[in-house]
């Protein structure tokens, strides 16, 4: 669609790299494989471990909602961040479990998914875990979920629109997929999932020009 539209090819990160058709059938294949064996039976677990239970009488205010959303993706951020940092510093945790994720210089939707095993169960426990230890409300840990899998989505769509969460967030405190797609291009870089802060006070943030990269 991008291709087609040159309104949204202007936005395009890397316009000189096209996801191949090989590309997208390998990592559609690692998804399809991650969640049938992976994300299907973790669910299952979970289910057992906190069944399903009735919604609180009272939902949470605004202002609480937006705490635990932001505390979540905040506690995410560093755990994430030294995970990733570890992975790309020890080489045998990088060959052994991350590199997959790295085949791919110029990422694309799909990429998010595309994962090792190890990586894929540290992520989604850290996202099943973290509204537990906060003690959020159910209606928190939904909005937190969606919110969490959307701006993963985003920073490795290969795009940055003007509505992309970067640009609506000021004095740039959130990454985005201008920031994210400088990792893949330079892997010892911008580990962080979604904010900056990290990265700058350990020396690993690195900028990006749209504009060159247009170029």
């Amino acid at each position: 669609m991008g291709d087609r539209w040159p309104w949204v090819q202007q936005f395009k990160i890397q316009p000189s790299h096209q996801p191949t058709a090989s590309t997208l059938l390998h990592c559609a294949g690692v998804t399809l494989y991650n969640h049938v064996f992976l994300v299907l039976p973790a669910s299952v677990a979970q289910w057992a471990w906190r069944p399903p239970a009735d919604l609180p009488d009272r939902a949470p205010s605004l202002l609480e909602l937006m705490a635990g959303v932001t505390g979540n993706l905040l506690l995410f951020d560093f755990q994430y961040y030294i995970w990733h940092l570890l992975h790309h510093r020890i080489r045998w945790l990088y060959v052994t479990f991350h590199a997959i994720h790295h085949n791919y210089s110029s990422p694309f939707a799909l990429t998010t998914q595309c994962l090792g095993g190890w990586e894929m169960a540290t992520v989604g426990f850290w996202t099943t875990l973290n509204p537990v230890i906060l003690r959020c409300h159910l209606l928190t840990t939904w909005a937190f979920m969606v919110l969490h899998v959307y701006v993963s989505i985003e920073d490795h769509c290969g795009y940055d629109f003007p509505w992309s969460t970067s640009r609506l967030i000021p004095f740039g405190i959130y990454g985005g997929p201008s920031k994210h797609d400088v990792h893949h291009q330079k892997p010892n870089t911008n580990f962080a999932p979604h904010f900056t802060h990290w990265d700058k006070i350990f020396g690993t943030h690195a900028d990006f020009s749209f504009l060159s990269a247009m170029k």
